[in-house]
């Protein structure tokens, strides 16, 4: 049996480990002790160890034949103490730690954003699309891309998913809605991408049976729908107001530097080659039936 390493131990893991039981053999990398007893009652081995401390990787080397990482990038201003150019150390430390073992891993599949392709003034666009970031955490999920391409030259096979906004029932704006926080009017209002968190667990999955090396991937459903127009689908199934909109100018004004640069990108992506070489059916193909799939969901919990 293969062994398997999941770095990243979050909600995507989670929804992804019960689809690896009984086939691969499961190691969680993990920074938090307290997390160990979730997992092993799960069926993964903890490995007690932290990106951001690249002594403590040693373990890892070695250690699987596959790789999922999950992991975000360090935030901006830890890179840039370490390195001084904003580059993601997280990469850099998962890498020369692998690359110290006795053997290389078969395969690494990576979540990165499709953040790295930037503005695209809401064109249809592929993966072979030039990739414009426009942020600091872009940039460096960009970088991270750079540094897993160069490790896949070694036969490694490298596969890339480029995952846009996740949602699921528990991952739904209902917070931002209850606050009032704005959007867009239609006129300036951008274009953004969603797939449901559970039918990003299935796309990791079957690029480690099916991803190729050096190949990315938009990991995204076939919806085409404006960020207002999503708040006001998820404000009408869940009985709240929708969102007050506001100019383009008058945003910018009111709202925070990192809530405004999500109204500053706007693409329309195309996601052909999950379906054709990742040989996947997405469960929820338009956001429309997430949120309502979401909406039972939420009913459940509470009945």
């Amino acid at each position: 049996m293969q062994k398997l390493l999941i770095v990243g131990c979050g909600d995507i893991a989670r929804r992804i480990l019960p689809r690896l039981r009984g086939h691969y053999r499961v190691f969680a990398l993990l920074r938090d002790p307290s997390q160990r007893a979730f997992w092993r009652e799960h069926g993964a081995s903890p490995v007690l160890a932290d990106l951001d401390q690249p002594d403590s990787l040693q373990r890892i080397a070695g250690l699987a034949d596959i790789i999922l990482y999950l992991a975000p990038p360090a935030a901006a201003d830890k890179c840039r103490r370490v390195t001084g150019d904003g580059r993601d150390t997280r990469t850099s430390a998962l890498l020369a730690a692998l690359a110290r073992g006795w053997s290389l891993p078969q395969r690494i599949v990576y979540i990165s954003t499709t953040g790295v392709y930037g503005d695209c003034d809401g064109d249809l666009i592929d993966e072979t699309h030039a990739l414009r970031p426009a942020t600091a955490r872009a940039c460096r999920r960009v970088d991270a891309e750079r540094q897993l391409r160069a490790f896949g030259r070694r036969g490694v096979v490298v596969s890339i998913l480029r995952a846009p906004g996740i949602y699921a029932a528990d991952r739904l704006p209902i917070e931002r809605l209850r606050k009032g926080i704005p959007a867009l009017y239609a006129p300036d209002d951008v274009y953004t991408n969603h797939i449901h968190a559970d039918d990003l667990a299935m796309l990791t999955c079957a690029a480690v049976r099916y991803g190729r090396n050096n190949r990315t991937y938009n990991a995204t459903d076939d919806s085409q729908i404006k960020m207002g127009d999503y708040f006001d689908l998820v404000a009408d199934g869940f009985g709240l107001p929708r969102a007050p909109r506001l100019s383009r100018r008058e945003a910018e004004e009111r709202l925070s530097p990192l809530q405004f640069s999500f109204m500053s990108e706007s693409r329309r992506l195309l996601n052909q080659r999950i379906k054709q070489e990742l040989r996947v059916k997405l469960r929820y193909a338009r956001v429309e039936d997430g949120v309502a799939a979401a909406r039972i969901e939420r009913k459940n919990w509470c009945s």
